[in-house]
């Protein structure tokens, strides 16, 4: 069986290429930013754009814009932050439903997985064919060091097609997992390291995920 082909939208840390390029298939990252680590495996570009300019297996797109998608952000639709206007805000939420509802429905790659938080219902009703997430996941359920950077509270949603459901890999309880991505510092980059992924479910995606792919794809070629 190949190796697969693999293209991880909005993602600039590799955290998840990095994974599935250790397991031997062929990833890449993709975003409007650069890659912070210099790495020659990052598309600096759209993912939209991206996701049709070649024959990729999965489509993995970990850290979409998601602030005016998700239930935590609901209250700005009504009252928007200092500096920003009502109308600003409903524009973002047209912006990310659009972003989400394009690489939801693509048609032409055979596996995809979205990872989002909750969805508020305004969210809901301007996703193309928006279906309910498949799994909700912890960081911590992927950990094995109390002190590692795993250990951590942040619930994590994945709409996944043709892929499964992750299987735990972890042998915390989550009795004594951080918060600290929802305290993280207000600043510029506060968002950056709230959209940082998890090494542990990245190796848990690349194992299985990449492990399913590799069945699926053969499957479908015979």
């Amino acid at each position: 069986m190949r190796a697969l082909k693999i293209l991880v939208g909005c993602e600039t840390s590799g955290i998840v290429r990095d994974a599935f390029n250790a397991a031997g298939h062929d990833a890449w990252s993709c975003d409007l930013l650069p890659s912070d680590t210099g790495s020659n495996r990052h598309i600096l570009g759209d993912v939209r754009d991206v996701m049709m300019s070649d024959d990729f297996d999965m489509l993995a797109v970990m850290h979409p814009p998601c602030t005016r998608l998700c239930n935590s952000g609901v209250r700005w639709l009504t009252t928007p932050p200092p500096g920003r206007t009502r109308d600003e805000m409903w524009r973002d939420l047209d912006t990310g439903a659009a972003l989400f509802s394009a690489v939801w429905n693509v048609a032409h790659i055979p596996m995809i997985a979205v990872e989002n938080p909750i969805m508020h219902k305004h969210a809901k009703a301007r996703i193309e064919n928006y279906q309910p997430f498949s799994q909700s996941i912890q960081p911590w359920q992927f950990g094995t060091d109390p002190n590692g950077p795993d250990n951590e509270r942040k619930r994590t949603c994945l709409w996944l097609r043709n892929l499964p459901n992750l299987t735990p890999t972890g042998t915390l309880d989550g009795t004594t997992a951080r918060d600290s991505v929802h305290k993280a510092s207000p600043g510029v980059d506060r968002w950056k390291a709230r959209s940082k992924f998890f090494p542990g479910i990245a190796a848990a995606m690349a194992d299985q995920w990449g492990a399913h792919g590799m069945t699926y794809i053969s499957q479908r070629a015979a």
